[in-house]
């Protein structure tokens, strides 16, 4: 039986947690994209998997889809700065901003995204764009 779209999504948000390897997790949110183009959670959730893989370029490009489909996913605006920086593109802060105050105006989403950049640094030690966004988002 195929999974929905929902549950193939769910089930990589677990593995991920889990501990799963990206390399195995890139097919899942791909999928999940490509049944569901217009799921913006999926293509920020591959443009994170896409960051932490060292594939900046084909995270710029899901994460602008991903920002594109909601521009008020604090997350998605993150995501594109990462991958903006790691392919040294300019016009990186204004996204930062826009995240920064969407984070303010929701707790939650300050919470979720906080929580989202210290398990990147942990999953990627040394990240050198994410300690600059979070230096960013914290001044």
């Amino acid at each position: 039986m195929t999974q929905t779209v929902e549950e193939l999504f769910d089930s990589g948000l677990e593995r991920y947690k889990a501990g799963e390897s990206v390399e195995t997790l890139i097919p899942v949110f791909q999928e999940v994209c490509d049944r569901s183009k217009k799921a913006s959670a999926a293509w920020t959730c591959l443009s994170w998997l896409y960051l932490l893989a060292d594939k900046p370029a084909a995270a710029l490009t899901t994460a602008q889809k991903a920002v594109k489909l909601n521009p008020q996913d604090p997350q998605a605006r993150i995501n594109l700065a990462l991958a903006m920086l790691d392919t040294k593109k300019a016009g990186v802060r204004p996204h930062v901003e826009i995240a920064q105050q969407i984070c303010m105006a929701v707790s939650e989403l300050q919470d979720e995204v906080m929580n989202n950049i210290e398990d990147g640094l942990t999953r990627k030690p040394n990240w050198k764009s994410m300690e600059r966004v979070k230096q960013w988002l914290t001044e």
